[in-house]
């Protein structure tokens, strides 16, 4: 049977600060589930990169090279915005390298290795794919305070810089899940947001799910991983709460479930996979 749904956001233990996912497990939970293909997108780095490579080819899974990246907020550091960015090519890795190289050598803030959005424009984008990064990203943000004017003012700057190769990320990570940023909003709020600002800007879709464990029961662990990064302890109360027990290693059934209403945000997931060979 052709595949519903592959997953192109994945925090392996290898993201440093969150994720505890080992590469063999994810390969094998993606063979498991009939997955043709997977993701690893650590964050802000492709460590992980040559031995996911092995696995996955060992195992019959097309791998696929990515990295979850910070993107500076001029007007306020102390908030980053995220976007995902896919390796279509072997030109694509190199220019990823090239962008995380900058970001760590010149342009940290607080540890974290931001890309500046004006860099794509000088160097150009040439065999990346982008992902908006949901709720996350600057457009997500906009449309988190309900600003569909500087969403699409935005989504056409991504567009152009990332011509036929740009597509809104939408997540929905479980009932009753909020976004927590510039304000605070049920999750579907800002997927029928986002729906309506791809719509009018005729930009594809995309659904993706943040995994950050393979197994559900998995989460006190990430919960200890997280705190330990953090300088918490997992019994302060007054610790940010950024996780949520959903953030597992979902099945193509669930995902297809989650977003049964938008058919083609699944589709594209496998079509995204298909145009990525490094």
């Amino acid at each position: 049977m052709a595949p519903s749904y592959i997953h192109l956001r994945l925090h392996s233990e290898y993201s440093i600060v969150d994720g505890i996912v080992r590469l063999d497990e994810a390969v094998e939970a993606a063979a498991a589930d009939g997955m043709p293909a997977l993701a690893l997108t650590d964050l802000a780095n492709v460590f992980g990169m040559v031995k996911f490579y092995q696995a996955a080819r060992a195992a019959g899974v097309k791998p696929v090279i990515g990295c979850d990246v910070w993107l500076e907020n001029e007007s306020d550091r102390d908030k980053p915005y995220r976007m995902l960015l896919l390796c279509q090519s072997r030109a694509g890795y190199l220019r990823l390298s090239e962008l995380l190289t900058r970001a760590y050598r010149g342009n940290q803030y607080r540890g974290r290795a931001e890309l500046k959005k004006g860099w794509f424009g000088e160097t150009g984008s040439e065999g990346l794919i982008a992902l908006s990064g949901a709720h996350h990203g600057d457009i997500g943000q906009a449309l988190v305070v309900d600003n569909p004017k500087q969403a699409q003012r935005l989504a056409r700057e991504w567009h152009g810089l990332f011509p036929g190769r740009f597509y809104v990320e939408l997540q929905r990570l479980g009932k009753g899940a909020t976004v927590v940023g510039a304000a605070s909003i049920p999750v579907e709020n800002y997927v029928q947001r986002a729906l309506v600002l791809a719509s009018a800007l005729k930009l594809p879709v995309v659904a993706t799910h943040p995994v950050q464990f393979v197994k559900r029961n998995d989460f006190r662990a990430h919960e200890a991983r997280v705190c330990i990064a953090q300088g918490y302890t997992l019994s302060d109360r007054r610790r940010p709460r950024l996780y949520t027990q959903e953030q597992y290693f979902r099945s193509q059934a669930e995902m297809a479930q989650a977003f049964r209403d938008v058919p083609q945000a699944l589709a594209n997931s496998v079509e995204i996979a298909r145009r990525c060979s490094l």
